[in-house]
């Protein structure tokens, strides 16, 4: 899909989804004229026609904000059913990328749900140019942390997710569970689903919350449905009997 503007870090692209958001239990904007602009450089966010949000549904604030590419921006209180979001949507009326001066940006996580087309999505729009790959493999794996195995199997699965470093998951069977301490911790991908936490203990320490397991992932990512990764970037990895580099990401 060619982008339709460019300024700094922004690019715009027109999305080809129907784009609907929920608050208070009723629709407050629905469109098939969507576009994805990327605010930062690793997912967009969703701009929406302002004649494609349900009338009365914005109500404008005194809240002003300014982005050096996308100009000055005047807040809106969001009203759908008996909730009001204050200032959770904004216009950029007069911005230098002409393709924003119409549309409306809601702030994703005030908002109740978010679907594209009939399904609900989370956490952000999926970014149209990440690709989850997930492959079942037959090479050894061992896990180690403080220098205890904590994990070895000869049936791993391997996710390959645009950006990230590859993640191993791993059948519970095949994991010292018996090291591992269930956590509070909960985290969503837009792409995986929701996943929950364990520490692990190991080398006569605890170890927060270095281990997770989607236990029902989106369809899309069905095939790890239940097995358990590690955070590479802390413990060592041993793929075919060898030691794998430690990635260096924002989770080192």
């Amino acid at each position: 899909m060619d982008a339709i503007a460019t300024r700094g870090r922004v690019r715009v692209e027109q999305a080809q989804k129907r784009v609907r958001v929920m608050l208070g239990g009723v629709v407050v904007a629905d469109t098939t004229d969507a576009l994805y602009v990327w605010e930062g450089p690793h997912y967009p966010q969703y701009y929406l026609p302002g004649a494609d949000v349900t009338p009365g549904a914005l109500k404008e604030t005194a809240t002003t904000s300014h982005s050096p590419s996308r100009g000055t921006a005047r807040h809106y209180s969001v009203h759908g059913g008996d909730r009001v979001a204050e200032d959770a949507a904004w216009c950029y009326a007069e911005s230098p990328i002409e393709a924003l001066r119409d549309r409306i940006r809601f702030d994703w996580g005030a908002m109740e749900a978010w679907f594209e087309e009939d399904e609900e999505v989370f956490v952000h729009p999926r970014n149209p140019y990440t690709r989850v790959d997930i492959l079942r493999a037959s090479r050894p794996v061992r896990i180690e942390v403080a220098g205890e195995v904590v994990a070895e199997t000869t049936h791993p699965t391997f996710l390959f997710e645009t950006g990230l470093p590859r993640r191993t998951y791993v059948p519970k069977l095949d994991v010292r569970m018996d090291l591992l301490d269930p956590t509070d911790t909960s985290t969503m991908c837009p792409y995986k689903g929701t996943a929950r936490y364990w520490s692990v203990r190991a080398g006569a320490e605890v170890h927060a919350d270095l281990a997770w397991s989607y236990d029902a992932p989106f369809r899309e990512s069905a095939p790890i449905a239940g097995l358990v990764a590690f955070f590479d970037e802390k413990v060592d990895v041993y793929v075919d009997g060898a030691l794998q580099p430690r990635p260096k990401t924002p989770f080192s």
